[in-house]
């Protein structure tokens, strides 16, 4: 009999696929939520990584164009008024407010450092926003992936008791797909939510560095309008 049962067992088909085949309609759904949540997550954790390299190359670049003694109106005028990098943009902004700020006659409009100093605030919450787009994604994802893989593994492990109720037996035949089913819907969650937290942690990290990075530039940036305008 029991030679009988583990020759029954081993002609389930245990693999993802037949797993996923045999589940209940609320499992199968459960799954596939779990599967498309991580196809997106790591959708999102390339684009980010690549996008970070990009800004963190384009900011290099442009700091040594700053720093570079070429005076800030030439600069200006060779990035134009729309610039591509962010960095650059951030100048951009700073730069059309002070020559916005200049009368006909040469003299400045009053408060035009803090209307400047706006301008590149603004600049910069603007690329902050670009730059966290999608990390709310990752952390919904961490937080909520292993509650819905237990979702789906309450109903496997329902529908396992509601097989041994049905058939009036506990063999491994009858206990072991529900169980496998159960599980499977647990893994899927882990497989989620444990990417989406590892990267949702250093892409945040990384967004809080280049933004940062984009401050100190333009209180420095700041700093030396300041002096012109003192001067």
């Amino acid at each position: 009999m029991e030679a009988e049962t583990l020759a029954l067992a081993q002609e389930i088909d245990f693999s993802m696929w037949g797993l996923f085949a045999r589940a209940t309609l609320t499992v199968k759904l459960v799954m596939l939520l779990l599967i498309i949540a991580s196809v997106w997550s790591w959708g999102i954790i390339f684009d980010k990584l690549m996008s970070y390299r990009k800004a963190r190359k384009e900011a290099k670049a442009f700091d040594k164009a700053f720093w570079s003694g070429e005076p800030l109106d030439e600069l200006f005028d060779q990035i134009g008024v729309e610039p591509k990098g962010r960095a650059e943009r951030i100048f951009a902004a700073g730069m059309m407010e002070w020559r916005r700020s200049h009368r006909e006659d040469g003299g400045l409009i009053a408060n035009a450092q803090s209307r400047i100093d706006r301008s590149m605030d603004v600049a910069i919450q603007k690329e902050a926003e670009a730059l966290q787009k999608g990390l709310p994604v990752l952390a919904t994802v961490g937080s909520t992936a292993p509650f819905v893989g237990l979702f789906g593994t309450v109903f496997g492990i329902m529908n396992a008791f509601i097989e041994i109720a049905q058939q009036q037996n506990t063999s491994l035949v009858v206990v072991a797909p529900g169980i496998a089913e159960a599980l499977l819907a647990t893994g899927l969650g882990l497989m989620a939510a444990i990417p989406a937290v590892v990267f949702y942690n250093k892409l945040s990290a990384d967004s809080d560095r280049i933004i940062a990075g984009y401050e100190s530039f333009a209180d420095e940036f700041s700093t030396i309008l300041s002096r012109q305008l003192d001067s």
